[in-house]
């Protein structure tokens, strides 16, 4: 039944009408005098030259005792079914909806215009068919991962970096010399200029960093990958402060450290809160924001300086504590605002800017700095 009524909705609306016409033994000019309508409307639609309006489907449905939505929707399923579903615009649209193509473009990432060529760029960018395989992220030699968490902007991110990683020469990495790698890491924390070296000393120990611009619907902070049994940490800097930069860092250190095949972490920061490291709930991420805070402040003493200072933090005290744990105040600025001991209007001139020390010397993608596939 459901077959033959889809039929029967594809019969022209025309000839429909002929058929009651020799029904009810009318002629055009018959039906064109009972609906007060010219006779070359009648014969236009029995052609098919001209489709059923609103006021010609309430007329006819007057005429013959049925209802106007018969004709709408007779007229309507009709040129539906001559219209046939232009493929390169679903095509055009799955794309669209697998990648952040404008973005793309925008950054330079990919260049296409036509349906097919930014099939196949996309396809060279990802790595496989986005229109037939899920959107896997390889994280070692013959090991890929499922990035369905992420939304598509997330994803472009993620490949970029691994793609810009791809291109970098390190030497080889032994997880033996972490924490002398740490200790060097730790001695730049106390002055902003001394950013400038931290990719210097990544690669020394076979780590490779690259900082890759978020792009619009991309929340990520960091990410930890390998390549070739060789780490990388990428950093979006989406909150230029000092705190954020050094907690980021560090936090992907510390998934270098466990080992950890694959981390995404999004959403480490707030824009009011700054650090919001105590709302995960995954024992891998819990375990990296210890090591984080701790490789830069350790526990004790912070523990320690909030009991004797706290709640009267000025300048001169948490400068007093930084030169103390050889730390830069903004990162101890940045942890009693996570530990909830300030507000986040507090101490705000030592939240330093750092993004223009980091790209001036890490491989960069963003804030116009451009790379090439070829780097």
């Amino acid at each position: 039944m459901a077959d033959e009524t889809q039929s029967e909705r594809t019969v022209p609306p025309g000839k429909i009408l002929r058929a009651m016409l020799e029904e009810k033994g009318w002629t055009q000019d018959t039906l064109a005098t009972i609906t007060k309508t010219s006779r070359m409307t009648i014969n236009n639609i029995i052609t098919g030259r001209t489709g059923i309006s609103a006021d010609i489907a309430m007329s006819l449905a007057a005429a013959f005792g049925n209802e106007p939505a018969y004709w709408m929707e007779a007229d309507v399923a009709y040129r539906l079914s001559l219209a046939e579903q232009d493929e390169e615009i679903v095509r055009r649209g799955r794309l669209f909806e697998m990648a952040p193509i404008h973005d793309m473009k925008r950054r330079g990432w990919i260049k296409g215009e036509s349906t097919e060529i930014l099939h196949k760029e996309l396809n060279s960018f990802f790595g496989g068919d986005i229109l037939k395989e899920d959107i896997r992220f390889p994280v070692a030699p013959r090991r890929t991962q499922s990035l369905s968490h992420l939304n598509a902007a997330e994803k472009a991110w993620c490949f970029r970096a691994y793609n810009i990683a791809s291109t970098m020469l390190v030497p080889v990495f032994s997880s033996k010399k972490l924490d002398e790698c740490e200790r060097k890491l730790k001695r730049l924390a106390a002055y902003p200029k001394e950013i400038e070296r931290v990719p210097k000393v990544l690669s020394d120990y076979g780590i490779r960093l690259v900082v890759i611009e978020p792009i619009s619907a991309a929340k990520l902070d960091g990410a930890t990958f390998w390549i070739d049994e060789a780490p990388v940490i990428a950093l979006s800097i989406r909150y230029d402060r000092i705190d954020c930069f050094w907690f980021t860092l560090m936090h992907e250190f510390a998934h270098i450290r466990r080992r950890d095949a694959l981390s995404f972490d999004v959403d480490l920061f707030d824009n009011t809160e700054g650090i919001t490291i105590g709302l995960v709930e995954d024992e891998a991420e819990r375990e990296a924001n210890e090591m984080a805070s701790n490789s830069l402040i350790p526990s004790n003493e912070m523990e320690s300086f909030i009991s004797r200072v706290g709640p009267l933090y000025s300048n001169d005290r948490v400068i007093q504590f930084a030169h103390r744990v050889k730390i830069h105040p903004g990162i101890i600025v940045g942890q009693l605002q996570h530990r909830k001991e300030i507000g986040y209007s507090a101490l705000r001139s030592m939240l330093v800017k750092v993004r223009g020390i980091v790209t001036a010397t890490a491989l960069t993608d963003g804030w116009k700095n451009t790379v090439s596939d070829s780097v």
